[in-house]
């Protein structure tokens, strides 16, 4: 099992940065997992945002995130963040931060095993 504490953010205006943090623990070797960001909006589906390996030596990004946001972790801490630039009012959801058993990450919801509560980030226009 891996538990995962999502922190940081909140409310920003558009244009504005943000950064939240996800601290994970439960399991010996946190490198040993893929870790992902996905958001979910009010009537929207939940949608990947980043991910990187377990290594951190390659990321992915959503087309939503590409040149604004970055997926960066640390595995001396056991932790990875989500920095995000040059925000929007479309960025406005809840973020949430979740975990593969593998080294190797994806792009759907569906590939990860564990999940946080979640974090509402807003952005005002």
């Amino acid at each position: 099992q891996v538990q995962l504490v999502e922190s940081g953010g909140g409310l920003v205006q558009a244009g504005g940065s943000l950064r939240i943090s996800c601290a994970a623990s439960g399991r010996p070797s946190f490198s040993t997992n893929a870790m992902a960001w996905f958001r979910q909006s009010p009537g929207k589906e939940r949608e990947f945002v980043a991910a990187i390996t377990g290594n951190g030596y390659s990321t992915s990004y959503a087309d939503l995130a590409k040149g604004r946001f970055t997926i960066p972790r640390d595995n001396t801490k056991n932790t990875v963040d989500l920095q995000m630039n040059s925000l929007k009012p479309d960025d406005a959801a809840v973020y949430y931060c979740e975990a593969r058993g593998e080294q190797i990450e994806g792009t759907t919801a569906t590939r990860y095993d564990w999940w946080g509560q979640g974090r509402q980030e807003a952005v005002s226009s």
